[in-house]
C-alpha cells in the first residue's frame, strides 16, 4: 500500500509540472516589439590599426637588453580607440568612444546597441573613425531604408568588406 501511494504521489506531482509546463509555454504571450514598431541594431567588432608599426631594433639597442628578451624586431601592440556616430534622420542617436579590448589595448573594439524605431523610411548615417586621428572618418554608411513593423535591421561593420553593410 506504502508503494502505491508513494507511486501515485509521484505521477501527480509529473502531472502537476507537466501541466505548468503547458500553461506557461503559451501564456502569457510575449510581444517583442510593439505594433507599428522596428529595431535598428548597431553591432561591430572591430581592431583598429596598431598606433606605431612594427621596427626592426639596432644593435646596439639589443645588447642593452637582457638575453632572454632580444627579439631583433619590436611590435607594439596598442591600438587606439575606435570613434563612431549613428544617426537617423539626421537625428543623433549614439555617438561613442569605443576602447580597445585586452589588458594590453590590443585587441578589437565592440559594440552592440538596439534601437527600436517606428517602421518606416528612415535615413541612416553611421561613421567610423580607426585611424588614431583628431577629426574626420575613416568610414562612412549613408542609405536610405523603409523598414517593415517587427523587422529587425543589423547594421555591421567588416573593413575589408568595403566598411558598413546591412543585414
Amino acid at each position: 500500500m506504502n508503494r502505491l501511494l508513494r507511486l501515485s504521489a509521484q505521477a501527480l506531482s509529473l502531472a502537476v509540472v507537466a501541466a505548468l509546463i503547458g500553461v506557461f509555454s503559451v501564456a502569457p504571450t510575449y510581444t517583442h516589439l510593439a505594433p507599428g514598431l522596428a529595431l535598428i541594431k548597431l553591432t561591430f567588432t572591430h581592431g583598429a590599426p596598431r598606433v606605431t608599426d612594427c621596427r626592426r631594433l639596432s644593435s646596439e639597442e639589443l645588447e642593452k637588453l637582457p638575453p632572454n628578451m632580444r627579439r631583433p624586431i619590436e611590435c607594439p601592440r596598442r591600438r587606439p580607440p575606435v570613434w563612431v556616430e549613428f544617426s537617423l534622420d539626421a537625428q543623433p542617436m549614439l555617438t561613442a568612444w569605443l576602447p580597445p579590448s585586452g589588458l594590453s589595448g590590443d585587441g578589437p573594439s565592440r559594440i552592440y546597441r538596439g534601437f527600436v524605431v517606428p517602421a518606416g523610411s528612415h535615413r541612416l548615417n553611421v561613421r567610423l573613425r580607426d585611424s588614431g586621428r583628431t577629426s574626420g572618418f575613416d568610414h562612412e554608411f549613408d542609405q536610405t531604408v523603409n523598414l517593415a513593423a517587427s523587422q529587425n535591421l543589423v547594421i555591421d561593420f567588416h573593413p575589408t568588406g568595403g566598411g558598413f553593410y546591412i543585414r
